[in-house]
């Protein structure tokens, strides 16, 4: 039988916690580690592949020196708010990261305006069927190109969720602490702490993280489809 390939959207929620940001819930501790709500609803084969994806912390660069150079180059083009350069610097920077690694490159497309409904804002989506990601440049509400280090981290959050299939092999990609760890190990690497962007952008919060109300890393399609029907125009 056939087995279903999932869409994984990285979101903001309209909440009333401090950044607007709903964050995951814990549900317990397993293994001494913390897993998220969802695990409880989760099939024998899915816990199996959240657990092997939460041993994983760390994505380790064998040369993050050669590829600082494209993370910046990235910040400066997304200053000038051109599309087509951002693309081109998103591309250079995730095929930088996939050719140090030794894995296949993911497509990247770079779109204007976040989709956005009454209570959620769409940040980036990873399409595994054809292993492309799409980030959005502009925030919904204000249409300001969103800031570097918030755009870095979502396009980083995407690509684990490619490198998830192409490097650790996994038969899908969940939100684990594991995983969220993986992103943050990337984003150190590419932004060192007191780093020449250091100075230049203000500190960002991290990427959002599956919703407390659902714990679900996987937005439903029929959700996820309004949600990019309904913004489409905007790009």
């Amino acid at each position: 039988a056939a087995r279903m390939r999932f869409r994984f959207a990285c979101l903001s929620l309209y909440t009333g916690c401090s950044r607007g940001i709903a964050c995951g819930a814990a549900w317990g501790i397993m293994f001494g580690r913390m897993v998220f709500a969802y695990y409880q609803r989760l099939s024998p084969r899915m816990r199996a592949i959240y657990r092997a994806s939460d041993r994983v912390e760390e994505v380790r660069l064998r040369r993050p020196e050669e590829l600082r150079p494209l993370a910046l180059a990235l910040q400066s083009s997304l200053a000038t708010g051109d599309r087509e350069r951002i693309a081109q610097d998103c591309r250079r920077l995730i095929s930088g990261i996939a050719a140090d690694l030794g894995v296949a490159a993911a497509g990247v497309r770079v779109l204007a305006q976040r989709p956005s409904g009454r209570d959620s804002e769409l940040h980036g989506l990873y399409e595994p069927d054809s292993a492309c990601i799409q980030v959005w440049m502009r925030t919904a509400r204000h249409r300001r190109v969103v800031a570097f280090r918030t755009f870095l981290r979502t396009l980083l959050h995407e690509l684990c969720h490619h490198l998830d299939y192409r490097w650790l092999q996994l038969p899908d990609s969940l939100h684990t602490e594991g995983f969220f760890a993986r992103e943050s190990s990337l984003f150190k690497q590419l932004l060192p702490p007191g780093g020449r962007d250091a100075a230049a952008s203000p500190p960002s919060p991290p990427a959002p993280r599956p919703a407390a109300a659902d714990g679900a890393v996987l937005l439903p399609r029929r959700r996820l489809s309004s949600l990019l029907s309904a913004n489409r125009e905007k790009d």
